[in-house]
């Protein structure tokens, strides 16, 4: 497992398992970061990929002072759950 990578030229948080890459869509508008999409490629889902990648995430959020939306099902999901990290949420 790689560390997270945020790569701000395709507007995404990637992070590395196995050869193979998961990512986050985002929007940055202020100090807000939109959470548009994650997804993970197939023979890593159920492996705790995406988990793994939104606890990065969420950390770096915390760490910049973000507020997170999550439009997507899975990131609103793994936030609210979150014990960590739902305080994120806006």
């Amino acid at each position: 497992m790689s560390d997270l990578r945020n790569n701000e030229a395709r507007s995404r948080y990637e992070m590395d398992e196995q050869g193979m890459t998961s990512w986050a869509d985002y929007r940055l508008k202020g100090e807000r970061l939109y959470i548009d999409h994650v997804e993970s490629p197939v023979p890593l889902r159920g492996s705790g990929a995406a988990g793994r990648l939104m606890a990065a995430l969420a950390q770096d959020a915390k760490q910049r002072g973000l507020k997170i939306t999550p439009i997507c099902g899975y990131a609103a999901t793994w936030l609210r759950r979150s014990k960590d990290y739902r305080e994120l949420l806006d």
